[in-house]
């Protein structure tokens, strides 16, 4: 089986394989690259045994990419954690990999538990969803940084709270598919 991962770049659906991940531009690689935790500060979990590890090691190489830019971490909370999975649940049960999964605007389960009864706010989300072995933190949080738009969302100084969702299933044929949601957020 192949393995691929795929991300929403600009509302365009971007396919990487093994090939095309390596054929990135030096440049960007070497600049995402500086960026990216060492294993032995964010150790990669398997997104089939343990996606609460997963999760949490995902947390850890974005705040820790956000640190090496001089910004300040993100915030992990769990209503923002419990959108993002219900974002990537949708993506899943309408096999419909979009910001607007099964016809919701993308700001609605952020709406249901982060902004609920708040007059401000901003949100944005990433996207990605990965087979085989493209579909782990360390691979999935490479291809975000190597997008300037998933990338700018990372490091946005815009945002404060982070939230992350992770669900396995059946994808666009694909069985054994790991789909990823970060939602980023603040309450103003």
């Amino acid at each position: 089986m192949v393995a691929v991962v795929v991300f929403m770049l600009a509302g365009l659906v971007v396919l990487l394989s093994h090939t095309s991940t390596q054929e990135a531009s030096a440049a960007t690689q070497s600049s995402s690259a500086s960026l990216i935790a060492p294993s032995s500060i964010c150790p990669d979990k398997s997104a089939f045994k343990l996606p609460a590890s997963a999760t949490l090691a995902m947390a850890c190489m974005t705040n820790y990419a956000r640190r090496k830019a001089g910004r300040p971490k993100y915030r992990v909370r769990s209503d923002l954690g419990r959108s993002a999975t219900r974002k990537a649940a949708d993506i899943l049960r309408c096999d419909s990999f979009s910001h607007t999964a099964c016809g919701r605007p993308f700001s609605y389960w952020i709406n249901r538990s982060y902004t609920a009864n708040k007059r401000c706010w901003l949100a944005s989300e990433n996207i990605a969803w990965g087979t085989g072995s493209l579909s782990g933190v360390r691979s999935v949080f490479a291809a975000w940084m190597r997008s300037p738009s998933h990338r700018s969302a990372i490091l946005s100084r815009q945002y404060s709270d982070l939230g992350i969702g992770l669900r396995t299933g059946r994808m666009e044929q694909r069985s054994g598919a790991a789909v990823w949601v970060q939602h980023f957020g603040k309450l103003c």
